[in-house]
């Protein structure tokens, strides 16, 4: 190999489902495998590799825990370059793809999947239009896949008289409507007079020890599902009225459990 020094880049991985997390599952494994290979090839040196586990390819970018803490690094450390696997570990969203995308290019990040390097790389008409292309086509599996599985599972249902298979809700998962509860409560009292954010009440229910089942911090969009969801249960621990939907926020200084709330002491909204 020759003296001169290799191109430094990151490599991204992400799997969107807690099924295909693990040391007997493919999907880590796979991607890692085929960034590494386009890298020895190019002569590119894969200096961090940054994972999403059990994290939807629809969610935007800048709400996604390992994607978020890439930024800040390549924003830090003069690494211009991310590699991904396929098109589709970027996003499976095509807004959300060309919206990160054109967000990464203003920043002078170059995004290379390693299938189909120039996808992303090239600017030109034909370039865009396969680029595009190609995330229709993955948002489209995407949604002719889970269309599959649901029909499916229907079917079973009706055969069998009871519920089987799919993706619980946040109220079915363990301690599922006591998280919801402590969620729908974070958003409802507010804090120094103002109200927290997603992001906020993520790393609130991430302290009170409420993880996604891959360990993570839930994302701003999880967040905003279980604020959407139902849950009838009362928590003695949180102290959570009957009715936790309320939008009726009380005097929280009369309150004796008021102290006992998270409290953020960083700045609210997007970092980005």
């Amino acid at each position: 190999m020759s003296g001169k020094a290799s191109t430094k880049v990151v490599a991204y991985l992400r799997t969107s489902s807690a099924a295909n997390i693990g040391a007997d599952k493919d999907s880590e494994t796979r991607q890692r495998e085929a960034v590494g290979v386009y890298a020895r090839t190019a002569g590119l040196e894969i200096v961090e590799t940054y994972y999403d586990a059990a994290v939807s390819g629809a969610d935007p970018i800048t709400t996604r825990p390992g994607f978020s803490a890439m930024l800040e690094r390549l924003l830090s450390n003069g690494v211009r370059a991310i590699l991904v696997e396929t098109a589709s570990r970027f996003a499976r969203d095509l807004i959300v793809q060309e919206t990160g995308y054109e967000m990464l290019k203003a920043r002078g990040i170059d995004l290379i999947a390693v299938d189909s390097p120039e996808s992303f790389v090239a600017d030109t008409p034909t370039a865009n239009l396969i680029r595009q292309v190609l995330g229709a086509v993955a948002e489209f599996e995407k949604a002719m896949l889970v269309e599959k599985l649901r029909g499916a599972r229907e079917r079973k249902r009706v055969a069998t008289g009871k519920k089987v298979g799919g993706r619980k809700n946040y109220a079915e998962i363990d301690r599922g409507p006591e998280m919801i509860a402590l969620s729908k409560k974070l958003h409802r009292y507010p804090v120094n007079g103002r109200r927290r954010s997603l992001a906020d009440i993520a790393e609130a229910l991430e302290r009170a020890g409420f993880v996604s089942s891959a360990g993570t911090r839930y994302t701003p969009t999880a967040v905003s599902r279980m604020l959407a969801s139902r849950s009838n249960r009362v928590t003695a621990r949180h102290g959570v009225d009957p009715d936790p939907s309320s939008t009726t926020a009380p005097d929280t200084s009369a309150r004796p459990d008021a102290p006992d709330m998270p409290t953020m002491g960083t700045p609210l909204g997007s970092r980005w």
